[in-house]
């Protein structure tokens, strides 16, 4: 109650000061660790006509704040990530797909976590100071830039540890770790009790307190934006809790709401993560509020991957139900999430709010993805992005009134060149209502190399059509190609010499040395054929050798064997 009083008591005096100084509007990124698209309460599947439909899970959570914000702005029905957070982080951080800044799988803090055949020149530093990341640009345009929570940018050692490297002027809680160690203020967050290696930052004020993670981040949120408005600077918070990810430690205030469920006691646990993180929302809401500069403010609601609710059954079902996968898919359920867009305090008379409006209570069924985030965020801030530089995104700004946008793209691409991380070796792509699955090396014999959905028909991804429709199979092959290659992407080829004669393994291999030379692509190639193990400057891996080494292709036994037998009947050629 005192905490209350004081915000009001100092909100009118603040008021004045912002609408003197403040040219700008404040923007806060709530992004949420491991929230998928049904993680909540708020509904956002809807039907082939566009009705929302409220399914079993959404009856199962309590997000009311979420249900506010819904309810204030707008939510989108189909918002696409990254199936894993470092590739979805580092795309809204750049507004490029993964592909391009090749940040494509997470980031291990300690080691590189490329497996033996995964691409070796893969980004799993993350982020640098030279990247014109949207922080740093609006740092430059006058705004405090706050980061509080995870921030998973960079391993240990980079650059991107450190979010203050990257455009944030504070730093509260965030550097390489993916997870936390513990949620509990009185475990330290695991530098008293649980993971120490995992132990949040920067938090010690609250160590051996009943204080829940997400509360203290909340709280330090509150405390950086009452400097900034002290200072008469708009802000940018990044706000990016660690909840909902594991460990699945429960919030104990919320427990008896789902105890007894039959869901086990992880997922019990979820749920109460799940409530809290929705608190901080609206913690941080009645706090604009208090304060004045809830009319001036946007908030951007978001998770960073596919649900990874521990909710058991099959990896493909359950999680996510009514889709398919979870985190690490490459079905919907891996790559959609929740998505609302809103000012804190709608108000059509206000001045951001008229340069910027946004519908209420409605539903955009228009895609969007993580990386319209950058060009959106800097739209709203009257910032522009650097001339020449490559974006993936586009402005929100039409969708985000309700409106169809014809010429915001209707295509999105996840490019997984990764084994061992709950998916293997895929690339999706969606175009329009068609999706296909492309699999680099099948893990079954006799699974198909690629399967083809078509999301209106069937959302839940049941029935692949490649045999049915291989038209449509082969067009959107295309189209995957031709955007890997605009995205200057790293590619696996599988022994792509199988079924080819010797003069088409050569026409392959000049095909290969173009698209290096002309297009900047990289290929990583497991292959056998003498042809392109001689392509110009690639650099071999003889997975033969123990340890692996690299050789020369003259080196190789099986060139050498080649060699050989054309050497010992040499007569004949003759």
């Amino acid at each position: 109650m005192n905490r209350f009083h004081y915000s009001l008591a100092i909100a009118g005096m603040l008021t004045s000061t912002q609408s003197i100084a403040q040219d700008r509007p404040n923007i806060i990124l709530f992004l949420v660790d491991d929230m998928g698209v049904m993680d909540t309460s708020v509904p956002f599947l809807t039907d082939a006509e566009g009705n929302v439909q409220t399914h079993p899970l959404n009856e199962w959570y309590h997000t009311p704040n979420m249900e506010r914000l819904a309810e204030q702005g707008i939510r989108f029905s189909t918002f696409y990530a990254q199936s894993v957070s470092s590739p979805s982080r580092t795309s809204i951080m750049t507004g490029q797909n993964a592909a391009r800044h090749r940040t494509t799988n997470w980031i291990n803090s300690e080691s590189n976590n490329r497996t033996e055949f995964g691409p070796h020149d893969w980004n799993w530093e993350g982020l640098t100071s030279q990247m014109p990341v949207y922080p740093k640009l609006l740092q430059e345009a006058g705004y405090r830039t706050i980061h509080v929570g995870k921030a998973h940018f960079g391993c240990i050692g980079s650059e991107g540890e450190d979010p203050r490297n990257v455009g944030f002027d504070v730093n509260i809680g965030g550097n390489s770790i993916g997870q936390p160690g513990s949620y509990y203020g009185e475990w330290g967050y695991g530098y008293i009790k649980g993971n120490k290696s995992r132990a949040v930052p920067g938090l010690e004020k609250y160590h051996g307190s009943d204080v829940f993670l997400t509360d203290a981040l909340t709280l330090e949120a509150e405390a950086e934006m009452t400097k900034a408005i002290k200072e008469g600077k708009p802000f940018y918070l990044n706000m990016s809790h660690y909840a909902v990810h594991q460990p699945f430690e429960a919030d104990k205030r919320y427990l008896d709401k789902y105890k007894n469920s039959g869901k086990g006691h992880m997922a019990e646990a979820f749920a109460t993560l799940v409530e809290g993180m929705d608190k901080s929302l609206g913690d941080l809401m009645q706090y604009l509020e208090e304060q004045g500069i809830a009319e001036n403010t946007l908030i951007l609601f978001l998770g960073d991957n596919g649900g990874d609710a521990p909710l058991g059954g099959p990896a493909d079902y359950g999680s996510s139900a009514p889709l398919r996968g979870k985190k690490g898919s490459e079905y919907e359920g891996g790559v959609r999430v929740p998505f609302i867009a809103a000012w804190a305090k709608p108000d059509a008379k206000n001045k951001f709010q008229k340069k910027y409006p946004i519908a209420q209570n409605a539903v955009q069924l228009q895609q969007g993805t993580v990386m319209d985030l950058y060009p959106t965020i800097l739209s709203v801030a009257h910032v522009k992005s650097p001339k020449h530089y490559a974006l993936d995104g586009a402005d929100l700004k039409k969708l985000l009134q309700g409106k169809e946008d014809k010429n915001h793209r209707d295509d999105f691409l996840m490019h997984f060149p990764h084994g061992e991380h709950r998916a293997n070796y895929f690339t999706t792509y969606r175009k329009g209502d068609w999706k296909l699955i492309y699999y680099y090396n099948p893990e079954t014999t006799g699974e198909p190399s690629w399967k083809l959905y078509n999301l209106k028909e069937d959302p839940y991804e049941t029935s692949n059509l490649a045999e049915k429709h291989p038209e449509q199979t082969a067009l959107l092959l295309k189209l995957m190609k031709e955007r890997l290659v605009k995205e200057n992407a790293l590619y696996l080829l599988d022994e792509p010499e199988n079924s080819l004669s010797a003069n088409l393994q050569g026409k392959l291999r000049h095909f290969l040395e173009d698209s290096v030379r002309f297009y900047n692509c990289q290929f990583v190639i497991s292959t056998h054929s003498p042809f392109l193990l001689s392509m110009k400057g690639a650099k071999i891996y003889d997975l033969d050798s123990l340890p692996v080494s690299v050789k020369q292709w003259t080196e190789l036994e099986n060139v050498r064997e080649w060699f050989d037998f054309f050497e010992s009947h040499r007569e004949k050629f003759i």
